[in-house]
């Protein structure tokens, strides 16, 4: 589904979602009080600017009896075969996002990947299937990356593991060419990349890919990841206690000078390594 349709549906959502609380006679903060957001949440669906998650979804048809409508729309708009499910909203709240903070423990952070890079990573997850369906996931993974592109990106805070920048993803020539993308981003100051040395031992973020979102009008959100599943949340105790751990991290990582000059080494070593194969 093309953006410009997804945000057109997600605009009936928001609309219809308002005439349905309407004539129930319920207030955005009621509604929301019944199905565990807050009244400012309701009032952002029903602008769409801010899409609600399937579980909300299907409280909100339970509470104003809508047969199952808002879950419908919401598994339509949520169902991009290029994204897994649990992943969808994310890429919806990216776009939204004013603050981005991110921690990569494995691989370079898809928002920053190169095509070459992307490919590596989503070929090696999926060994089986065909290359119509590897360049359909690199394509949305570099459509997503293009919010850095945009003149309202958002403030986008990157902690790599010194992992990321030894791991040769897809040869050292690919690899050279991927971490000359981050020094490039950071030179662009498009990007701020700090580097958490593997000296550094053990950290508050150990158990996997981390991220923060910061949004205008509405609470952040933590996004975690593993190798087969990932965890958006909202809850505010939660959010907190994410956002310690990557502050502590944080300060564990080099200073941004430091952090570039690494990752220009590495590339440099890589390009040496592909020199000579």
């Amino acid at each position: 589904m093309a953006n410009a349709s997804r945000q057109v549906v997600w605009e009936f959502f928001g609309t219809e979602l308002k005439r349905r609380r309407e004539n129930a006679g319920l207030t955005q903060v009621e509604l929301g009080g019944r199905v565990f957001v807050s009244g400012g949440y309701i009032g952002q669906f029903e602008q769409a600017i801010r899409k609600p998650q399937l579980d909300v979804a299907q409280r909100i048809d339970d509470v104003l009896q809508t047969d199952g409508i808002f879950e419908r729309l919401c598994r339509k708009l949520i169902d991009d075969p290029r994204y897994a499910d649990y992943f969808a909203h994310v890429v919806e709240l990216e776009r939204l996002a004013t603050r981005i903070c991110e921690f990569a423990p494995t691989v370079v952070p898809g928002l920053l990947q190169t095509k070459a890079y992307a490919r590596a990573v989503t070929v090696a997850a999926n060994p089986f299937r065909t290359d119509a369906y590897v360049d359909e996931i690199v394509a949305a993974r570099l459509e997503r990356s293009l919010i850095l592109d945009d003149a309202a990106r958002p403030e986008y805070w990157v902690a790599l593991h010194e992992n990321v920048l030894r791991i040769p993803v897809g040869g050292p020539q690919a690899m050279a060419a991927q971490l000359d993308r981050v020094a490039g981003l950071v030179r662009e100051r498009s990007v701020v990349v700090t580097v958490l040395p593997s000296a550094a031992g053990a950290h508050a973020a150990m158990t996997g890919m981390l991220q923060l979102m910061d949004f205008e009008d509405a609470p952040p959100v933590a996004y975690t990841e593993t190798s087969f599943s990932g965890t958006l949340v909202d809850d505010p105790a939660v959010v907190k206690r994410a956002q310690r751990a990557y502050d502590l991290l944080r300060v564990a990582t080099l200073s941004p000078e430091a952090s570039l000059a690494l990752i220009d080494s590495a590339a440099e070593d890589f390009r040496r390594c592909a020199s000579t194969t």
